[in-house]
């Protein structure tokens, strides 16, 4: 197992909560998403994990810049355009379920 590490900011406040967290496993990708936390302070759900997903994908791009010297406008357009065809042809089927509750 290889974890990351947790961000300072997020061993800093007290009030960080993770939301989603990523393993390559089993030749699949397995999530632990916290879903239904905007919903229970009554905001729209799926607009907020569009905006979470928007950061994570600029974040991505700006992790690629620093590591590699790669543009991270041009980054974040190319993850994208792989992330649109991936939603049309799906390299693989998602499978597994949700599993409401933290350990």
């Amino acid at each position: 197992m290889k974890p990351l590490v947790i961000p300072p900011a997020a061993q800093r406040d007290g009030n960080s909560i993770q939301m989603i967290s990523g393993w390559i496993a089993e030749k699949g990708l397995h999530c632990s998403l916290n879903v239904g936390l905007w919903e229970a302070q009554g905001r729209n759900e799926t607009a907020a994990w569009g905006i979470l997903l928007a950061d994570v994908i600029r974040h991505v791009a700006n992790a690629l810049e620093e590591r590699s010297g790669l543009d991270p406008t041009e980054s974040a357009h190319q993850i994208l355009e792989s992330l649109w065809g991936e939603f049309k042809q799906p390299t693989s089927e998602v499978e597994g379920g949700f599993h409401p509750g933290h350990s």
